[in-house]
């Protein structure tokens, strides 16, 4: 009876341990890649390349619109870099599967530095032309193709397996932070101040630095399969890698999945979202912006918050159900003018997209072979780009006959649906079981 007085304290103390010890668990894991040189290395190039990628999207607009004050001229240029990024997107993976992988992230680098000082140069000297632009917007929209097909092929050649998740995560959250707000907020700060040419040497500095960084990262030896003997042609390594992806019910499924449900959402949102802001509040634009910036701090944290934990045990049916249950506050955003309520769904959407991009991300590394984990990543690339045009040429139209809020309505509720028939038809939870990946996590 004597020791009873104490134990409650004893208990609460172990508690405490307990919890201090699952937060510094969680910690170590989210951050235990940027323990190691070559992932620093690589992380910050990444980081070096959104943020310039964020810049260029500011300085772009500014420089075309200097040189021809014309919707059309503007719309041309954004063309032609979505065209140099659909046309190179399966090529871009047949490379990362064929070639050195950091060999093409350097050299992508190369090319946009080449191309971002041109723009710089002939913008100081007063010789650049709408054409110029057209050429470095298809460059830079080709090694947009190009870089993260080889990036994700990469990096499991730089940490092991119970690492990527974690890396996956932290990319999540860069993407968004530099990529969407921190660049383009730095390139209309540097443009405003100066000349469209000034953000173009920014722009460069940075592509400068991500190849010198680049070019110091080395990657672990790790085991790959021979190489065949017979070299086979571009062709013939694209069939190969739909036929993988085709004959693997998983990842057929996800895809299938993920371009309906572009089809579906991305109309509403690039189309009709900021005539829904516009009319129901006075500063439409600042609004705009700010729900743009709940979205991605949701994905940012949504993306962290995968990263301090493990792997799911049901990692297929979290990552779909992420997609399909996250885009229901979609459905509200047609029947509500309060900016508190959009806020908070496009927050939520934000989350749930960045935590099933993370676990699809590491799910692609860690269940693809490794000498198809550039094409496969480059599929789901083009996949994603491939009906986005479409969703959003046919959204405009929509809304002049059937109702916004009932677009929207669709928005939220058909990829709901659309995940359950791919859960289901593409047989995932049975086949999560058969191929565990939460395997302990040990933190080097």
């Amino acid at each position: 009876m004597r020791g009873s007085r104490t134990r409650p304290d004893e208990s609460l103390v172990r508690v405490t341990s307990l919890e201090s010890t699952s937060v510094d668990a969680r910690r170590r894991r989210a951050f235990a890649p940027l323990r190691r040189r070559d992932y620093r290395l690589l992380i910050a190039a990444v980081a070096l390349s959104l943020f310039a990628s964020g810049m260029w999207t500011v300085v772009m607009v500014f420089q075309v619109l200097a040189l021809a004050d014309s919707p059309t001229a503007l719309s041309a240029i954004a063309a032609c870099f979505s065209g140099g990024l659909i046309a190179f997107a399966l090529v871009g993976g047949v490379a990362a599967d064929r070639l050195s992988k950091r060999a093409i992230l350097v050299t992508v680098e190369a090319a946009s530095l080449v191309a971002v000082v041109a723009v710089a140069a002939l913008g100081t000297t007063g010789t650049l032309s709408l054409w110029h632009m057209a050429v470095v917007s298809v460059v830079l929209g080709a090694g947009v193709a190009f870089f993260f097909p080889a990036y994700s092929a990469y990096l499991p050649s730089v940490l092991p397996a119970d690492e990527l998740l974690a890396a996956n995560g932290l990319e999540g959250a860069l993407r968004p932070t530099l990529q969407q707000a921190f660049g383009p907020a730095v390139a209309g700060m540097v443009v405003g101040a100066f000349v469209p040419a000034a953000g173009a040497v920014v722009v460069a500095v940075a592509h400068a630095a991500a190849m010198v960084l680049l070019l110091r990262a080395r990657s672990r030896a790790i085991a790959v399969p021979s190489a065949p003997e017979e070299r086979t042609n571009v062709l013939a390594d694209l069939r190969e890698g739909v036929a993988f992806a085709v004959r693997t019910p998983w990842l057929l499924w996800t895809l299938l999945f993920a371009c309906l449900m572009v089809l579906v959402v991305m109309g509403p949102i690039e189309v009709l979202l900021p005539f829904l802001v516009r009319d129901n509040f006075a500063d439409g634009e600042r609004a705009f912006g700010l729900l743009l910036t709940a979205f991605g701090v949701g994905g940012a944290l949504g993306s962290l918050a995968v990263t301090a934990g493990r792997m799911p045990r049901r990692y297929l049916t979290v990552m779909v159900l992420c997609w399909g249950l996250g885009s229901v506050p979609f459905a509200v955003l047609g029947y509500t003018s309060s900016f508190w309520v959009m806020a908070t769904a496009l927050f939520v959407v934000g989350f749930t997209d960045g935590a099933g991009m993370v676990i699809w991300g590491t799910l692609l590394q860690r269940r693809v072979p490794g000498e198809l984990l550039g094409r496969v990543s480059s599929l789901d690339f083009f996949v994603s780009l491939a009906l986005m045009p479409v969703s959003v040429a046919l959204a405009g139209p929509l809304a002049t006959v059937v109702p916004v809020p009932v677009i929207f309505a669709v928005a939220g509720t058909v990829p709901l649906v659309l995940a359950l028939v791919a859960l289901s038809v593409g047989r995932m939870p049975a086949d999560e079981i058969a191929h565990p990946l939460d395997v302990v996590e040990r933190v080097a």
